[in-house]
């Protein structure tokens, strides 16, 4: 009869596997996993598996099961223990070690013990380059000198690098190092970094790095930064920093000469009326405008640095908030250098060439309908009222499309008398706004400091 230690291996994954191919040649090893799809593996390996009550009948149990499985296993499993004779000792090896802490304290029965571990290696890198060195963290949580002792010379007597720890130390540092590591490799994934004909060393690491994590599941690189409590304010500090390094590689200015300025609107929009308002305070500055009609084209364009200075209009006195820049600014980083108003006045206008007659449709921007509403219904309800997609919802683009012909004649618009001036619309009324104190706010923005 054999007396070695009997030992079971809760879950049969990659890294279950790994540790049994560990153990069996020291303890009598034996396998619980709820799949039947290990079989063959437990075969070439050499161990048993067994029901989950022979296993968890073993003087120490290792759980190698998902970090978001582990409670319902241990809560599950607690039923059972609790109603065995004689000591135990389980021992976890996940990757965080605040979760395995907290769980083990609120469903461990009395008289069963615990460490905490952390096998700071998987599959691949053993394969790679074998034991010796490689690190373990532990944590002698609930279990008694002896036995923590032994389980500490024998990682040792693998040549196996024990490192004792805390549980919110080892949390802490691992955010800064696995979690980095887990983190960069996803987002080099996501990129899509393929490896070159010239790719120098630091590019080799990189493959590296994104090979090894993307070669994990998805659920571990998900669990390792969502169980871990500091892995958070390690994201944080990661977009902050890629986002400083981001916008100091762009000037505050594409030119000396002059200022590039993207705007919410087209030509001829109250969008261009408010930034060439907002100049005329430094005349001095030359600039340029880019119409780019929507806060997300600006917003986007400020991001990549196409442009020096962005605006787009925020709040209206009748229409409220502005969607479409709310939307918007909820996907960038920008600081605001100022907020600012001009009064707005609103026309109907038609193609030159046009019958008002025929026309049946009023399509403009929605804050345009709302400043307009009860004019719009007591004079014009017979007309449907509606916004366009993409860039047609500026009106200053319909404008521009109905001037060039491009756009049906059943359909006006709503905008400046500019905007019917330079594309040669007729006017049919002015005025519509449904206030005549009709205040629209705008931001001026740029790419933070």
């Amino acid at each position: 009869m054999s007396n070695k230690l009997d030992v079971a291996i809760i879950g049969f994954g990659r890294f279950g596997q790994l540790w049994s191919s560990i153990l069996k040649d020291d303890f009598n090893v034996k396998v619980f996993d709820s799949s039947r799809d290990v079989e063959a593996k437990a075969r070439e390996i050499g161990v048993p598996l067994v029901a989950l009550q022979e296993a968890l009948q073993c003087n120490t149990i290792f759980y190698c099961v998902p970090i978001s499985s582990f409670e319902q296993v241990i809560r599950e499993h607690s039923e059972i223990l609790a109603k065995l004779d004689g000591p135990r000792t389980l021992i976890d090896v996940l990757s965080v070690k605040l979760h395995p802490k907290e769980v083990f304290e609120k469903h461990l029965p009395k008289g069963v013990q615990a460490i905490l571990t952390h096998p700071m290696f998987g599959p691949d890198s053993v394969r790679s380059n074998g034991l010796e060195n490689q690190p373990i963290v532990m944590d002698r949580f609930r279990v008694s000198d002896l036995d923590f002792l032994f389980w500490k010379n024998y990682f040792i007597s693998k040549q196996m690098q024990v490192i004792q720890m805390d549980a919110d130390e080892h949390d802490r540092l691992a955010a800064q190092s696995q979690g980095v590591t887990h983190f960069v490799g996803r987002i080099l994934g996501e990129f899509g970094l393929e490896p070159t004909a010239i790719d120098t060393l630091g590019a080799k690491k990189l493959q590296e790095i994104k090979t090894q994590v993307c070669h994990d599941t998805w659920q571990l690189f998900l669990d390792l930064q969502t169980y871990n409590p500091h892995t958070r304010a390690m994201r944080l500090k990661i977009s902050d920093a890629q986002s400083k390094i981001f916008n100091q590689l762009l000037p505050n200015r594409i030119y000396k000469d002059r200022l590039v300025v993207g705007i919410q609107g087209g030509r001829g929009s109250f969008n261009e009326e408010a930034a060439r308002y907002y100049l005329n305070r430094t005349p001095d500055v030359a600039f340029e405008f880019h119409y780019l009609h929507t806060t997300e084209n600006v917003l986007r364009a400020l991001h990549e640095g196409t442009v020096d200075r962005g605006q787009f209009a925020i709040h209206n006195s009748l229409g409220g908030i502005v969607t479409e820049t709310v939307l918007a600014t909820a996907r960038y980083r920008f600081d605001i250098i100022e907020e600012f108003g001009i009064k707005i006045a609103h026309a109907l206008m038609i193609a030159g060439d046009a019958d008002f007659n025929e026309v049946d449709t009023i399509m403009t921007h929605p804050q345009v309908l709302k400043q307009c509403h009860t004019n719009l219904e007591m004079k014009y309800s017979k007309l449907k009222q509606t916004s366009g997609e993409g860039d047609l919802v500026d009106h200053a683009k319909v404008a521009e499309l109905l001037g060039k012909g491009e756009m049906p004649k059943n359909i006006a618009t709503m905008g400046s008398r500019t905007l019917a001036s330079i594309n040669n619309l007729k006017i049919v009324e002015d005025n519509l706004q449904d206030l005549d104190s009709n205040f629209t706010s705008f931001l001026w923005v740029q790419r933070p400091e």
